[in-house]
């Protein structure tokens, strides 16, 4: 008796952190995509701006304290191409020419672009229900069984909930003049409810 209960709590603690970690990135803002190409090699870039912006004020005598912020920026440039990695493939930089080149403008306007983007948190949620299903499914069992279906269940609930709110959406949107009236007919939500729309819309 006392085996069976030992193993059939492995599950449910495996379904626990399912959960937890559905309900924590469904509402998480901090999540990042992973630093493409381009923002690899503005990071180096930035870097290389830095390093030749320190040598030229060195160079041309600038004052004490422009030496020191151009080699306080050098400095910590390095964290920006430590953080991202190094690129593939290296921009040309060898000259204050090749570094003020029209190439480097259009690659830092990319970056800048690219680091606003977010992971859609819909495709997450989703990521991380499938992973627990594969995972309740290899561990087996009646638990493992029922943990599955439970979060096979909270798959199709949570594309329920995207169907609907994406509809919502899209009346607002070509409805405009009804707006106000979708918006107090949402008045009773729960504050939770509410929430959990506002991160799902992103």
């Amino acid at each position: 008796m006392k085996k069976e209960s030992r193993h059939s709590s492995r599950p449910s603690y495996i379904l626990g952190a399912a959960i937890l970690a559905t309900v924590s990135i469904a509402g998480c803002d901090s999540l990042r995509l992973a630093p493409s190409e381009q923002q690899k090699q503005n990071a180096w870039l930035h870097n290389r701006t830095a390093a030749v912006a320190a040598e030229t004020a060195k160079t041309e005598q600038s004052s004490q304290e422009l030496q020191a912020l151009t080699q306080l920026s050098e400095l910590q440039s390095r964290a920006f191409t430590s953080y991202c990695g190094l690129p593939k493939e290296y921009p040309q930089a060898e000259t204050t020419e090749q570094i003020l080149g029209e190439s480097s403008w259009q690659l830092a306007s990319a970056a800048v672009t690219e680091s606003a983007a977010r992971p859609d948190p819909w495709q997450v949620a989703d990521s991380v229900l499938e992973f627990g299903i594969g995972l309740c499914a290899l561990l087996g069992g009646v638990c493992g069984t029922r943990a599955v279906r439970f979060l096979t269940d909270a798959r199709t609930k949570s594309q329920a909930l995207k169907e609907i709110i994406e509809g919502n959406e899209l009346f607002k949107k070509q409805q405009p003049s009804q707006a106000k009236a979708f918006k107090a007919a949402q008045q009773d939500q729960s504050p939770e409810t509410r929430q959990l729309v506002a991160a799902m819309k992103g």
